[in-house]
């Protein structure tokens, strides 16, 4: 599956440095150099650790509390969030709850059915990679067109874009202190 990461100069297509391992892989020894991402049940579990000395990351599925990692977040470099149908939108929200509300820093990246014209929503939701079911065709240049489809927003987001309002208000105080 293709992975996009985007950057400070837009998007990219990285290669894949995370490996997801289940419950019944779990006593696996990872491919050495790949980070390991495990379900949240499986990470908030101390019996369950993978072998070696890997870097950790958790996927959360749509039902997953999010919350839970809120102690856990500065250990975390990954946190995948799954989308298991286009229809399931619950993954927008623990991105927003993850960014906004537990200020986390790390990359939070979509896994399954990544749309391509869900990417600027994404976005503005603190997703900052994609991995893009294969049956999805979008090179690099595509993903960084869909991530900045809109140049101007009205509401604030954890993509910290300045809304509006806000321009508005800056420029009316620029040409306030000018005079």
């Amino acid at each position: 599956m293709p992975l996009i990461k985007l950057t400070q100069k837009g998007a990219e297509a990285i290669a894949q440095s995370w490996t997801f391992m289940s419950l019944e892989n779990m006593d696996e020894t990872p491919p050495e150099g790949l980070g390991v991402t495990m379900p949240l049940a499986h990470y908030l579990d101390d019996s369950v650790q993978p072998i070696g000395t890997n870097s950790v990351g958790v996927r959360l599925a749509p039902d997953d509390d999010a919350s839970l990692l809120e102690p856990h977040l500065e250990s975390l470099q990954l946190i995948e969030i799954t989308f298991p149908k286009y229809v399931d939108g619950r993954g927008f929200s623990q991105a927003q709850l993850l960014r906004r509300r537990y200020g986390y820093t790390g990359e939070i990246r979509a896994v399954g059915q990544v749309l391509r014209d869900e990417i600027d929503k994404m976005v503005r939701c603190g997703f900052d990679a994609f991995e893009l079911s294969d049956d999805v065709n979008a090179p690099a240049d595509v993903v960084i067109k869909e991530a900045s489809r809109y140049a101007n927003v009205y509401q604030p987001a954890a993509n910290g874009a300045t809304p509006i309002f806000g321009l508005r208000h800056a420029r009316s105080r620029a040409r306030s202190t000018a005079q």
